[in-house]
């Protein structure tokens, strides 16, 4: 049971939308820093009609390269990406950092990955125990783990291959970097809304022996409750039915997980721009996870 479309479709799709006076279209993006075959980069793709936010595909990039190449395709659409978009203040400014966002990430994204975490351990071993880490303003928030985290899960390593490549596609980040404005991409967070719908309840895993059903159960209700509207993001999901049976199937979570995205980017595009629902306090350094 494949959603996926062939490579330019949805730009394609959106050239459409344009020539109707359509809503722009809309993305999640569940992101890997290492996809695979096995473990891809999953693209959500939807519209919002009226309340509703229509899933339309389900799109898998095995690698970083397909990654770049469809973030390059002309827009319009707006899009939530699940990956740090920035490193804490208190960290950047430890380290002697560049405290500019576009200067900051051109010196991170220069850096190895072993470098990465041999720099990161040092910081977190010279600091007490339950304050290992530098969070920024939007982690507790949102909930999310710190940015510069390494393992469980690796966002420091989503962070060195995603933004680099939003850059180098040359996409708008609000309240970041001016870019395509006619290509917007967000800081999403599932868990976010997740947890709002699902309180602490685990619905996916990639290990196989923890795919139980009580997490398919958790990704049923979830599903459920995103099609009946029940977030504080006043949208519902409509989905056909073998959507909804691709996305409860999906034991992993990455599929539901880039539609919780696409759900929190089709807020951002109702508040539109310029900031799309980013508060006005957000530190440019650090970025901000939309809706949090």
């Amino acid at each position: 049971m494949c959603c996926a479309a062939p490579r330019g479709g949805f730009s394609r799709l959106g050239a459409a939308r344009r020539r109707l006076s359509a809503p722009v279209p809309l993305l999640g993006c569940d992101f890997s820093s290492a996809p695979t075959r096995r473990k891809p980069i999953v693209l959500a793709l939807g519209q919002v009609s009226g309340p509703r936010v229509v899933l339309e595909q389900i799109e898998r990039l095995e690698s970083l390269d397909a990654f770049g190449q469809w973030l390059a395709q002309p827009g319009p659409w707006v899009g939530g990406f699940d990956l740090p978009f920035g490193l804490p203040r208190e960290l950047v400014e430890h380290l002697g950092w560049p405290r500019q966002w576009r200067a900051c990430m051109a010196h991170y994204a220069g850096l190895s990955r072993a470098a990465i975490r041999d720099l990161f351990a040092a910081f977190c071993d010279a600091r007490p125990a339950g304050a290992k880490f530098a969070h920024r303003a939007t982690d507790r928030p949102a909930g999310s783990s710190p940015s510069m985290k390494w393992v469980n899960p690796p966002v420091a390593y989503m962070l060195h291959a995603g933004v680099p490549r939003l850059l180098a596609a040359g996409v708008h980040l609000p309240g970041l970097h001016d870019g395509d404005p006619t290509r917007v991409a967000l800081e999403a967070y599932p868990g976010l809304l997740a947890r709002e719908l699902l309180g602490a309840r685990s619905y996916k895993s990639d290990e196989r022996a923890r795919q139980t059903p009580q997490r398919l159960i958790a990704r049923k209700d979830l599903i459920t409750a995103l099609e009946q509207g029940r977030s504080r993001l006043g949208l519902r999901l409509k989905l056909s039915h073998a959507q909804r049976d691709l996305l409860a199937d999906d034991a992993s979570g990455d599929s539901l997980d880039a539609v919780l995205c696409l759900m929190q980017a089709a807020w951002a595009w109702q508040q539109g721009a310029p900031r799309y629902g980013l508060p006005p306090e957000v530190d440019p350094l650090e970025g901000w996870i939309v809706t949090a």
